[in-house]
């Protein structure tokens, strides 16, 4: 098999926010359609939004399951944290010691999909 690109792809009933949130976590850029956006990292395309009206938010741990997360591995947890908070993102689950040599938070995106922080 001959794979020539990979690309997630998260549906959403909100293109902008969604795009935007993942643009500015990861430091991209949107090419937009009328129903589908393009996050670009460095020009290569990396994530695709699908507009999806009657998406239902998941609910982590339990409740409407998840679709899919992304594990982010971070050199700076609390900057990791203060950013994606501040670009929109809740936290679900955070760390028992962020001062430990590896770990995880969990958080979800404008949408609702669960993704972590993790270092170490």
């Amino acid at each position: 098999m001959d794979i020539t690109r990979r690309i997630t792809v998260f549906d959403t009933a909100d293109l902008e926010s969604e795009s935007a949130f993942w643009a500015a976590l990861l430091g991209g850029t949107v090419e937009k359609e009328e129903d589908w956006h393009t996050l670009l990292v460095d020009g290569s395309s990396q994530m695709g939004f699908q507009l999806a009206p009657d998406h239902q938010r998941p609910e982590w741990p339990d409740g409407t399951p998840q679709q899919i997360h992304l594990d982010l591995y971070v050199t700076d947890i609390a900057g990791a944290h203060a950013e994606a908070l501040a670009l929109g993102a809740t936290l679900l689950k955070a760390a028992d010691d962020t001062s430990s040599a590896e770990g995880f938070q969990v958080y979800a995106d404008p949408a609702g999909h669960p993704f972590c922080l993790c270092w170490g």
